[in-house]
C-alpha cells in the first residue's frame, strides 16, 4: 500500500514536471526568452503512449482557472506535439461535480444567474478528445439527472470505482 502511494506520488511529480516543461515550451514559442531568462532542458520528456485519468474531486484554482482543466489542456497539447497515442479522461465528482452542469442547473446549484463559467473549457477539452465524465453517485446526492449536464459529458456508475477500473487498465491518476 505504501509502495503504491510512493509510486503514485513519483508518477504525478514526473507528469507535472513534464506539463510544466510543456507550458514553458508553449510560452517560449509565443515569445523568445531573454538571455537572463534562458532555459536549458537537461531531461527532455517525449511521450509515446499516454493513459491518464484526472481525479477531479475538488476545486483547485489558479486565479479563476481550474488547475486540473489547465493540466488536461497542456497534456492534450503535449500528446499532439509528441505525436503520441493515448487518452485523457477527466472524472468529476464530489466537491467539483457541479463543474459539468449546464447553465440552468449550474445557476440553481450555485445560486447565480451567470451560467456555467467552465462550459467553454469543458467544450474545448472535449474538442481536443478529452473524455469528460460525471459520477452518478454525486449526481444522485445532488438531485441531478442527465439532462442537467453539459453536452457530451458521460456518466459513470461511481467515481471511486471508475478510478480503480482505469488504474487497473494502466491509467496514471493525476490529482490536481
Amino acid at each position: 500500500m505504501i509502495r503504491n502511494k510512493v509510486l503514485s506520488v513519483l508518477v504525478r511529480g514526473i507528469i507535472i514536471t513534464g506539463l510544466c516543461w510543456s507550458a514553458q515550451t508553449l510560452a517560449a514559442d509565443a515569445s523568445p526568452a531573454s538571455a537572463d531568462h534562458a532555459i536549458t532542458i537537461d531531461i527532455p520528456v517525449a511521450l509515446k503512449e499516454v493513459k491518464v485519468v484526472f481525479n477531479m474531486d475538488h476545486v483547485a484554482l489558479a486565479g479563476d482557472l481550474p488547475v486540473g482543466m489547465k493540466y488536461m489542456d497542456l497534456l492534450s497539447k503535449k500528446i499532439k506535439m509528441d505525436k503520441a497515442s493515448g487518452k485523457i479522461i477527466g472524472v468529476f465528482h464530489g466537491a467539483a461535480a457541479y463543474m459539468t452542469l449546464n447553465d440552468q442547473a449550474y445557476n440553481a446549484n450555485r445560486h447565480v444567474t451567470t451560467g456555467n463559467p467552465y462550459k467553454h473549457l469543458i467544450a474545448g477539452l472535449q474538442a481536443e478528445g478529452v473524455q469528460i465524465e460525471e459520477c452518478a453517485v454525486s449526481m444522485k446526492g445532488s438531485g441531478w439527472g442527465n439532462k442537467d449536464l453539459l453536452p457530451g459529458v458521460k456518466v459513470n456508475t461511481g467515481a471511486v470505482g471508475r478510478l480503480i477500473q482505469l488504474t487497473q487498465e494502466g491509467y496514471v491518476q493525476i490529482q490536481p
